[in-house]
């Protein structure tokens, strides 16, 4: 089934991190998806581009909404023409299949 079909699951604590072939099969239904490391924590990351700061905040309350919705959120940066969005489980502190699935989902808001 397709990330973008799927929704999250409730995570707990104590829940596994992505394994490496999961985050590499999941990462290969991506598109400009990397995963970055801060402050130890792999973080799944892409920047977007915009034409302008109004396109650029549209994008970003989307996302918003789509956190909401999943009960999953994101750290979003936004600046004019750009909006930088990083997934990551802060429970476990790494990579979930929750993650992946948000990433799949904010795709389709461009």
């Amino acid at each position: 089934m397709q990330l973008t079909q799927q929704s999250c699951e409730a995570c707990h604590p104590d829940a596994p991190l992505a394994t490496a072939s999961e985050k590499t099969n999941w990462l290969e239904q991506l598109s400009g998806w990397t995963i970055t490391e801060v402050d130890g924590i792999e973080h799944l990351s892409k920047t977007f581009s915009f034409k302008n700061f109004v396109q650029a905040l549209a994008f970003t309350n989307q996302v918003g909404e789509l956190a909401e919705s999943m009960g999953h959120h994101p750290a979003i940066t936004t600046e004019w023409g750009k909006v930088k969005v990083d997934w990551w489980t802060h429970k476990i502190k790494g990579l979930h299949k929750n993650d992946f699935i948000c990433a799949a989902k904010t795709d389709e808001f461009v």
